[in-house]
């Protein structure tokens, strides 16, 4: 507890009070056997397109397409559909689906670079010899000075460290030593 001796607040409200999302009420007065969600609204709504445009066909069954209309309307009055009305899943579905595969940075769709040709390059040089080691042999042919023999590097700078980037410092400091 902290020393101040204040308890902390805290208020959880159910989505009802924080998003009283009906239609058909106003004030005291609601609407017959209201008032409705959204969704009921639709079911009632294309139910009674429904009913009224295939009058033909259910007119033989009497009053059950009229009982399941209504009963179709009371079954959708507190749905989800993972925790949220069906239009708003409804939506997040449908911009799911329109949604660029490959997603989005910053608000822009992601891209994949253009691809490059990939152009490596390479150093040969000669192996560094040990004080008193015989100089590398030249191969037949080949022009005088087209590969110089690397300084050569004492044990001692081989061996420091454990790292490889100690042994990179060690090797660079010899270097260094030898061309001064």
């Amino acid at each position: 507890m902290s020393k101040s001796g204040r308890h902390g607040v805290a208020r959880n409200y159910t989505s009802a009070r924080r998003h009283p999302w009906v239609l058909g009420k106003l004030g005291d007065w609601t609407i017959w056997f209201g008032p409705y969600t959204p969704a009921q609204l639709v079911v009632i709504g294309g139910g009674a397109f429904a009913l009224i445009k295939g009058y033909d066909w259910w007119s033989w069954a009497g009053p059950i397409p009229i009982g399941l209309w209504v009963g179709a309307v009371w079954a959708v009055r507190g749905t989800q559909i993972a925790g949220q009305n069906p239009f708003t899943a409804g939506f997040g579905a449908l911009s799911l689906v329109m949604r660029h595969p490959a997603g989005r940075i910053g608000g822009r769709v992601a891209r994949e670079k253009a691809s490059s040709a990939l152009r490596p390059r390479f150093v040969i040089q000669c192996a560094p010899t040990l004080a008193g080691a015989a100089a590398p042999a030249r191969v037949a042919g080949a022009r005088v000075g087209a590969l110089k023999p690397a300084s050569p590097v004492a044990p001692a700078a081989r061996a420091a460290g454990g790292s490889g980037l100690a042994r990179l410092l060690a090797d660079a400091e010899q270097t260094e030593r030898s061309a001064a």
